[in-house]
């Protein structure tokens, strides 16, 4: 007998005989209240579900395993991982999940939920989706033709094994330079995540598709509000550097109130999404995990904000690393955009 359990514990040990693997109920997680549920996954039961479902088909795949992990818990413990940046002992001990299950299901809900940027992220190219995101802006303070506001902001990695260098940034730690175009309701209309941290924000915007959308003339009555960092031009206006007037102070007041919700949009996609925020560290993943992390938390921030989930106090918009001005002769006509706009606010 004690010959045969030997025998028994040898071949478990040896992988000739595999654990079945016990999940305990799992249900538990969804039957808690929407205040716990935003708490600790950012979204109330019924968004969870409607993430369950778009997500399954992708999801639930065969494996090796006697049992695969169900969708609601890869959809969660994800979540839960993006809202605090730490795989969280509670659901590992409910749950049962390895540390390594969890990294295989990660990544493929983070694509499974990028997948989805073509109906949360969209530009306002069209004059048709514009009218209202103008309007919006105008309330603010006044600054006519708005179509957005933008802006770069810097996620902490760990130092990449190539090209390290490249990725440390003005403040001298290793980052991703992620470009952030938003609405007057502090919606994300463009995520650009793939730059090292060394990237300057205007060489960032210049090879976005957006950018070079602008540039072609494809929007042609409106533009994006950017700081000091951005060259000026027809469709992108910057402050003036060195106001004289009373017409010019009151522009880059208006210009200033104005672009800053989209200073507002990162504070929140960072506090929602705490894995993006420095704060809690940094993110333990290479170059190109992170940039998937931070597209997947930018579509759920738009999907946040489509479903109205309440965030709490958010703190302070981040101090990233100053880009530095942008020396760039402008040309004439956005020189004149600039002053009719100064003549006119």
């Amino acid at each position: 007998m004690a010959m045969a359990a030997l025998a028994l514990l040898e071949d478990i040990a040896n992988g000739r005989i595999r654990r079945e693997r016990v999940f305990r109920d799992h249900n538990d997680f969804l039957a808690q209240d929407d205040d716990w549920l935003i708490s600790r996954f950012r979204f109330p039961r019924a968004v969870l579900l409607e993430l369950c479902a778009e997500l399954g088909p992708n999801l639930e795949r065969e494996t090796m395993r006697s049992h695969a992990i169900p969708v609601p818990l890869q959809v969660l413990t994800t979540l839960g991982f993006l809202a605090t940046g730490s795989f969280q002992r509670e659901l590992a001990d409910r749950s049962g999940i390895s540390q390594s299950s969890l990294s295989r299901a990660m990544p493929v809900v983070w694509d499974g939920i990028i997948r989805m940027s073509a109906r949360y992220i969209r530009f306002p190219y069209d004059a048709f989706d514009q009218p209202n995101i103008k309007m919006q802006f105008a309330a603010i303070a006044g600054f006519p033709n708005v179509i957005g506001a933008i802006d770069c902001t810097h996620i902490a990695i760990k130092a990449p094994s190539e090209e390290e260098f490249a990725y440390v940034n003005r403040k001298h730690f290793h980052s991703i330079n992620v470009q952030i175009i938003c609405d007057a309701q502090m919606r994300l209309t463009n995520i650009v995540a793939r730059w090292p941290g060394s990237t300057h924000d205007s060489y960032i915007l210049t090879n976005s598709m957006v950018g070079m959308r602008l540039q072609a003339g494809r929007v042609r009555d409106g533009w994006l509000l950017g700081d000091r960092g951005y060259p000026l031009k027809t469709w992108l206006l910057t402050p003036l550097t060195n106001p004289q007037t009373d017409r010019e102070r009151r522009y880059n007041n208006a210009h200033s109130r104005t672009r800053s919700v989209v200073e507002r949009a990162i504070g929140q996609l960072k506090c929602r999404w705490r894995c993006l925020d420095r704060t809690g560290g940094m993110l333990l993943y290479r170059p190109d995990k992170v940039c998937r992390i931070v597209l997947a938390c930018g579509v759920l921030h738009n999907v946040a904000h489509r479903h109205g989930i309440p965030l709490g106090e958010v703190a302070a918009p981040p101090d990233d690393p100053d880009p530095g001005p942008i020396y760039v002769q402008p040309n004439q006509q956005a020189v004149h955009a600039r002053q009719h706009v100064i003549a006119t606010i």
